[in-house]
């Protein structure tokens, strides 16, 4: 069917225009029929602009109007006019186009909700019909504002003589950490390419081939357990320089940053950005990336507890535990109903219990205050800076497990009390100093914390082989708003303390060979002093657009399953697709 070129967009026209013969495209958003008049409002991605259609002005154009209903996609032609009952509340709201001209260019089902920013329908049904919940106006603005962080990233990284390369998605199986997508050989029967996981080697082997930095809007894959903020695929900003330090790497990302509030917030972010070591941060906040857009700062009192006459608080010092102690302004007048959410709340977060103790005006009350001394009351109260009308909670315990759970109460103490304003004054963070390794109790192994390639701390590096618990590394994560939007480390760039790493790890030298020897033997021809960083583009985008869910950033992402509701995949191939793969249904 033929059509008429637009002249402009549906977002475009003005006063300045009136008078203008134009021809505009796009759907019909909405439809009101005044028996003369026929009124639409017309939408395409630039915005809306009202449609009259007269029965005096063209006759033809007039009747087909009459058809047109919600999500036709139309071409009119018309003249410009000042509309006699402005709507200042749209750009286009002084003017509206008087048409005599009208193509249907396609016709509409009625769609199964409406095109709207309000509109109630749940998830799984907008996630169904993508394509139309895309056509509303918040999540066109949502792609749009990924579309400009990504144009920044690049203006930026090229600024900065970063050069764009992309690296492989079919490569190399090395499962370490989340499961990989794996992909079946054709050609080679019984072998299987995997999804990467991160470019982690190859901006490596990058650096080893002299590409002093090296940049990335790439695609993942994990085969993980699925969260609200996580995907099967998302998106990195991948990093990786030569030559450098972390303080070089820092000053990179802090420009980086302060180039993405200033372009699109129109925000001037001070530099330096605070940072806190990974020990003090689980120590003061719970969480290796703390909110600290609000106060709540926890409060070790071991030196306190050590002699108390309260055996649950002696037991943990002696035990090398740890008793930390958080004050909830203003909220001695919490119910016990309410306490015992909140011990049900930190219970699920691994703690055994919480203690509790309100502060009145006439003294602490408490189910533990029989077991205390005055002067240990007296020194809790001071440490957290307790005042008359606050509640103090106190959780005992194995230290990493204590410290998460109060961590969690800190959160939920700051969401109950509206302690997080969304229009505060952004909080960035740097978290340093990592531990290289973590233990897993179920496999009795360690872990790398970040991945297997970061480097020790110099001077730790002894304690690889008779402390390796102790081992700190050269690892670093940016945290925004109580969000890790990007983390990464210095690298190991020689053979023997990577061979030394892998052996840590509990690799051997025969499998570290089989899934790293090419990134070891590339380390033998001159490999130089490297680190990078990568951001989770995905959460970035969400927290600028001020969304709760990556999802609402994503064009077609899957349900928290990893399924799409959508192109209904994953789906089931057929047995000759399966033979020409070599693998047989089970």
């Amino acid at each position: 069917m033929n059509f008429n070129r637009r002249t402009h967009t549906c977002g475009e026209l003005r006063e300045s225009n009136v008078d203008e013969r134009v021809i505009l495209n796009g759907w019909v958003q909405r439809r009101r029929d005044l028996g003369n008049l026929i009124f639409i409002d017309l939408r395409d991605r630039y915005g809306i602009t009202q449609v009259v259609f007269e029965s005096t002005n063209e006759t033809t154009s007039y009747e087909l109007a009459k058809k047109l209903r919600s999500e036709f996609v139309i071409s009119i032609e018309g003249k410009v006019r000042k509309r006699p009952d402005s709507n200042p509340n749209m750009p286009t709201g002084m003017i509206d186009v008087l048409a005599d001209q009208l193509i249907i260019l396609n016709e509409a089902q009625t769609p199964p909700f409406q095109i709207d920013d309000e509109v109630e329908a749940n998830e799984d049904l907008k996630l169904k019909y993508r394509y139309l919940d895309l056509r509303r106006n918040s999540m066109k603005q949502n792609i749009l504002l990924r579309h400009k962080m990504s144009q920044v990233t690049r203006n930026y990284f090229d600024s900065r003589d970063f050069v764009e390369i992309e690296t492989p998605v079919l490569m190399k199986s090395t499962p370490e950490g989340a499961r990989d997508f794996l992909v079946p050989s054709r050609i080679h029967a019984g072998k299987f390419y995997a999804l990467p996981q991160s470019p982690q080697t190859y901006k490596q082997l990058l650096m080893v081939s002299g590409f002093d930095r090296y940049f990335q809007i790439v695609k993942c894959f994990r085969d993980e357990d699925f969260r609200a903020d996580r995907q099967p695929e998302f998106t990195q900003i991948d990093v990786e320089m030569s030559f450098i330090d972390q303080e070089e790497i820092f000053e990179v990302v802090e420009g980086f940053m302060k180039k993405l509030f200033k372009d699109i917030n129109n925000y001037e972010l001070q530099t330096p950005i605070p940072r806190l070591t990974f020990a003090d941060a689980m120590e003061k906040y719970g969480s290796d990336k703390p909110d600290l857009r609000y106060d709540l700062e926890m409060k070790t009192v071991n030196d306190i507890a050590k002699n108390s006459g309260f055996k649950v608080f002696k037991d943990t010092v002696d035990g090398n535990g740890i008793v930390t102690a958080l004050v909830a302004k203003g909220c001695a007048e919490y119910s016990r109903n309410q306490i015992d959410q909140l011990t049900a709340h930190v219970k699920n977060l691994g703690a055994a219990g919480l203690i509790w103790m309100k502060l009145k005006s006439d003294g602490l009350n408490s189910p533990i205050i029989k077991f205390l001394s005055d002067e240990e009351k007296n020194a809790i109260v001071e440490r957290v800076n307790a005042e008359s009308g606050d509640l103090i909670f106190i959780i005992a315990g194995p230290k990493t497990k204590a410290l998460t759970a109060m961590g969690g109460l800190r959160i939920e103490i700051a969401k109950r009390e509206n302690l997080i304003n969304p229009g505060a004054t952004p909080s960035l963070l740097w978290v340093t100093d990592f531990p290289l390794f973590e233990w897993d109790d179920e496999t009795k192994r360690f872990y790398a914390m970040h991945h297997p390639f970061t480097s020790p701390m110099l001077e730790d590096v002894e304690l690889l082989d008779t402390k390796p618990g102790n081992v700190r590394a050269r690892a670093y994560d940016l945290v925004l708003n109580g969000n890790e939007v990007a983390g990464g480390s210095i690298r190991i760039h020689n053979s023997d303390l990577q061979a030394k790493m892998f052996n840590a790890l509990g690799i051997s030298a025969e499998e570290a060979n089989a899934k790293f020897g090419f990134l070891m033997n590339a380390f033998k021809f001159g490999a130089p002093p490297h680190g990078g960083i990568a951001f989770g583009f995905d959460r970035l985008v969400m927290l600028f657009a001020g969304e709760s869910s990556i999802r609402e950033v994503i064009a077609f992402p899957k349900t928290t399953s990893g399924f799409s509701l959508m192109d209904e995949s994953p789906s089931i191939v057929s047995e000759e697709q399966l033979k020409e793969l070599h693998i047989k249904n089970r």
